[in-house]
């Protein structure tokens, strides 16, 4: 779309972010964009109701560009506040996992992605929505919130996060992982007991060394997958055999394209995961894409 504009830089950053790398980027962030001449207005925040509030204040001033520094739910709620305006995200990957900066192709090392934000360029991007909740790479539910919600207690006994969350999902796999559902997908109602429905912002790159990926953020599509895994034996074997060869090679993963998909289970109220965070919503849930709604920095792909 073209070069960023000029003026007033908002930086938040979440201090928790990967560790506290948040709150240690403080540093970097101000002497780089020192040097380049920049303005910029840095704000270290320990909570999401703070770093929304710093957010707030900032788009109110009227900043150019509001960045934001932490993992992946922290840039869905930023990305919330700028959807359909004229203000860039700027993106610094300071998450674990950095899905939606990974699939922007901004790099990872700290001074590398701000020099996006400092030289990159604006392309727009879409979102998913779920009962007007933002989301940036996926929503899910079934068994993946459940799981996400027990690794958060192992860690707070002091568990280390990848040990909590292989004893979280071996937990909640023993139990029953299925859960009804009725979908309703461009007219048609669908019936379904699955583990597991994951809802992407585009479509994934589901085999491969990439997998888990998305090739584009702008074709407009919600992807849904629904795996109908008849027992509780076939899941870890299905999951790996959709990565090693495919979703074809896998009858039991239904896939859909469409812009808006309307899910209602038997409770009613229900957990959602929205990029990795876990979220108590009341059904049924309305998605849809947002398509080109966010305006976001990426790296300049035609300088040399």
């Amino acid at each position: 779309m073209g070069p960023e504009p000029r003026g007033v830089i908002a930086v938040v950053l979440n201090a928790g972010a990967g560790g506290g790398s948040g709150a240690r980027a403080e540093r970097d962030v101000r002497e780089r964009f020192a040097a380049a001449g920049r303005k910029v207005q840095v704000a270290v925040c320990r909570s999401g109701d703070e770093l929304l509030a710093s957010a707030r204040a900032a788009l109110v001033d009227g900043c150019s560009v509001l960045v934001g520094g932490g993992g992946d739910g922290t840039l869905g709620g930023l990305a919330a506040l700028v959807a359909d305006t004229t203000t860039p995200l700027g993106v610094l990957p300071l998450g674990t996992l950095n899905h939606f900066a990974r699939d922007l192709g901004i790099p990872l090392a700290l001074p590398d992605a701000i020099d996006v934000i400092l030289n990159g360029h604006v392309a727009a991007v879409d979102v998913g929505e779920v009962n007007g909740r933002v989301f940036l790479n996926n929503s899910s539910l079934g068994v993946y919130p459940r799981v996400v919600r027990l690794r958060e207690r192992l860690q707070r006994s002091g568990l280390a996060k990848w040990i909590a969350m292989l004893w979280a999902s071996l937990t909640v796999l023993r139990r029953h992982p299925f859960v009804a559902l009725r979908l309703e997908v461009e007219g048609m109602t669908e019936l379904r007991r699955t583990p597991l429905v994951l809802v992407g912002n585009n479509a994934y790159r589901m085999e491969g060394l990439q997998a888990a990926s998305r090739p584009s953020l702008h074709e407009g599509r919600l992807a849904v997958y629904l795996m109908n895994a008849s027992h509780r034996r076939g899941l870890l074997r299905l999951a790996l055999t959709v990565v090693l060869r495919g979703p074809d090679a896998v009858p039991e993963l239904e896939t859909f394209s469409v812009t808006e998909l309307t899910v209602e289970t038997r409770r009613r109220h229900t957990q959602v995961a929205l990029d990795g965070e876990v979220v108590d919503f009341v059904t049924p849930l309305h998605y849809r894409i947002r398509p080109s709604a966010l305006r976001v920095l990426v790296p300049d792909l035609t300088a040399p």
